[in-house]
């Protein structure tokens, strides 16, 4: 599995070889500095790699104390752990950019939707609405709320108003349409989870890191 941290930089239009036109999103991936290199028979017992993405502008000690350590000037705003396999070995310090990727793989893209704030059950659930004519008062109303026995006990889980949006939301199996190595940028076919500049983690689940598309320091 070989993952990377990047930035939605928002959606676009290519046009394939036959003259159709697809719908693309466009990812800053990286450059990511990998700042710990965990491994299964150190003290944490698993292997990982702790992946740095995009400066800092105020940073506090313990940040501060992590950059220095593979020797950066300032402390990266975005910090992740992706899960690698126990033979990898990938040094603290080492660069990873764009070039991860080729086009035409398959990769999923995590992050995290827009948040709507709090909305009705038509909307957050898509209930349908009801009659808007002779004097209904019955027109974005929930309806029943399960039957009034025990109490008038609502089961957990019922769909009801509340909260909608910004949760992890994974998108799998899009495709890579292009990547461009000298703007750190891949397009990826369709729509994926959050706002412009939002972080998001691309991988490929069935593909390991190649060491030689990794700049080690």
């Amino acid at each position: 599995m070989k993952s990377i941290l990047g930035r939605k930089i928002g959606m676009t239009q290519v046009f394939t070889a036959d003259g159709l036109a697809q719908a693309v999103t466009v990812i800053e991936c990286g450059p990511c500095v990998v700042l710990q290199a965990k491994k299964k028979d150190g003290p944490d017992g698993y292997s990982a790699l702790r992946l740095g993405f995009l400066d800092q502008k105020q940073a506090n000690k313990a940040d501060l104390g992590s950059a220095k350590k593979v020797n950066l000037e300032k402390a990266k705003r975005y910090i992740r752990e992706v899960r690698v396999p126990a033979a990898l070995d990938i040094p603290a310090g080492s660069v990873i950019d764009s070039s991860l990727f080729v086009a035409g793989e398959k990769v999923s893209v995590s992050g995290t939707s827009i948040g709507k704030g709090f909305q009705g059950a038509i909307k957050r659930h898509g209930f349908t609405i009801g009659p808007r004519s002779h004097g209904s008062k019955n027109n974005r109303i929930t309806g029943s709320q399960r039957f009034m026995d025990r109490g008038g006990r609502i089961p957990s889980g019922a769909k009801m108003p509340g909260h909608m949006g910004a949760e992890r939301v994974t998108i799998r199996g899009l495709k890579v349409v292009e990547v461009l190595p000298d703007k750190n940028v891949i397009l990826v076919s369709g729509a994926i989870p959050g706002p412009k500049n939002g972080l998001v983690v691309v991988s490929n689940r069935h593909a390991e890191y190649d060491a030689g598309k990794i700049a080690v320091k």
